[in-house]
């Protein structure tokens, strides 16, 4: 196999195996950033004389086919190539011959690789960014269509307080804006530049680092090399932890969809052809987009310990281990886009029960609401809660002689911020417009 690190002696086939795993995979995910961080690079050597102004221009039309044949799905690597750097090399090499071999200057693969996933992971927090939108939009359409619609509250699971549909869609809608605040959060650690640190001690070429800094894009950069070094793992954490926060909204989310499908509850249903069914109990609508989808966004949440595991215990410097970090982290973002696209395809043929509270069930739903009203013609609270209390157990009891199946949200006078009569979504989306600006 073809490394870049080769003096002439070749490791045994069984050690190159146990050592590269799926990297030669997971690297094609990285060959457009590759590509781009190699055009950075041989911009700045040129500025500071260690390569020449026609060779710059071969090199940089080279990369540029390079990079038409990766968008086309034409590129890959060879059989007997390592890597995604020792590939891009290894075909300029081909095609210029010594020249090509010049665009390793001053760099390592510990800075290459840690440009390459830096520049991925910004692309994907963005990605993501969008993704978390659109489910954000979907849920606060769906909170102002449905806000008069009255939902039972549940806490302990038990019959609580009245709820409405759109004050259970908006919640998760403001949750998701804390999610876009741990994205952000993720972004500025990723959006750091780590190129010219080298091996981590930096070396004797007059790089001009804050040039491939505005080049690439990032807002500054890992000033301290062996600090550019220690942010692998880190980087790769923060992520995790972003894409986990979004992870723990659905994961909730999801649980509610499948509680609220059951029969007993009958909150919601979705069309046939998004249930499944069984194989021996032909009525069975069966939840199960939702069931996967709670079970991946537990797959994701699991990912941050396990690169704190990976990468704990450790003295500075690059260590092999980290390779194995695109193991984790990359399927883990394939997840989350997953389960961002069927959350918000799913919204979209969601039916909502309107009469709900037609059961006999949630006669009890508003005695909290009696009590209230009692308090406010006069009634001290302990007074007309001790009242309630001895009507519900004697079974009279009736929330001011109305229907509980004939109210609506607006007909409870809830007026305080965030309650079922004030929904405050116009200031919700201001939220996420701020937290989303980045």
């Amino acid at each position: 196999m073809a490394t870049l690190w080769n003096k002439g002696t070749s490791a045994e086939e069984k050690v190159e195996n146990f050592t590269v795993g799926n990297d030669r995979i997971l690297d094609l995910q990285l060959a457009k950033y590759d590509v781009q961080g190699s055009k950075a690079h041989i911009r700045m050597l040129e500025s500071i004389g260690l390569l020449k102004a026609d060779e710059l221009e071969k090199l940089t039309a080279a990369l540029d086919r390079i990079a038409a044949s990766i968008d086309k799905g034409d590129f890959r690597l060879e059989d007997d190539v390592e890597d995604i750097h020792s590939q891009v090399e290894l075909l300029l090499t081909r095609e210029l011959g010594e020249m090509g071999k010049k665009i390793h200057s001053g760099r390592s693969r510990n800075d290459q690789v840690l440009v390459d996933i830096k520049l991925f992971l910004r692309d994907q927090l963005t990605e993501i960014r969008d993704e978390v939108l659109r489910l954000f939009h979907t849920l606060q359409e769906l909170s102002e269509k449905y806000k008069e619609v009255l939902l039972p509250g549940y806490t302990h699971a038990q019959i609580a307080m009245p709820s409405s549909f759109g004050l259970w869609f908006g919640a998760y809608a403001e949750a998701l804006v804390n999610d876009v605040h741990m994205l952000g959060a993720a972004y500025k650690v990723v959006n750091r530049n780590p190129l010219g640190s080298a091996a981590g001690y930096g070396n004797s070429f007059p790089l001009d680092r804050q040039m491939t800094t505005e080049l690439l894009g990032f807002s500054s950069p890992d000033y301290n090399s062996i600090a550019a070094q220690l942010s692998r793992g880190k980087a790769e954490r923060c992520v995790a932890s972003a894409i986990g926060s979004v992870a723990l909204t659905l994961n909730k989310f999801a649980a509610d969809c499948c509680m609220s499908m059951c029969p007993n509850y009958g909150f919601i249903s979705f069309p046939d052809n998004l249930t499944t069914g069984s194989s021996i109990m032909p009525h069975k609508k069966n939840p199960d987009v939702w069931e996967i989808m709670r079970g991946k966004c537990n797959r994701i949440l699991s990912v941050e310990n396990e690169i704190s595991l990976l990468c704990s215990n450790m003295p500075h410097g690059y260590h092999r281990e980290y390779q194995l970090l695109k193991d984790i982290l990359f399927p883990a973002l394939e997840l989350m886009h997953e389960c961002l696209d069927m959350a918000d395809y799913m919204l979209h043929y969601i039916r909502v029960n309107d009469r709900v509270l037609d059961s006999p069930l949630y006669e009890y739903l508003f005695t909290v609401e009696e009590v209230n009203r009692r308090t406010l013609a006069g009634t001290p609270f302990r007074e007309a809660y001790k009242q309630v209390g001895i009507e519900v157990n004697e079974g009279r009891f009736h929330y001011a002689g109305i229907a509980s199946s004939e109210l609506k949200a607006s007909d409870l006078k809830h007026t305080h911020i965030g309650s079922i009569g004030n929904l405050c979504n116009e200031d919700i989306a201001k939220e996420m417009d701020c937290a989303a600006s980045w």
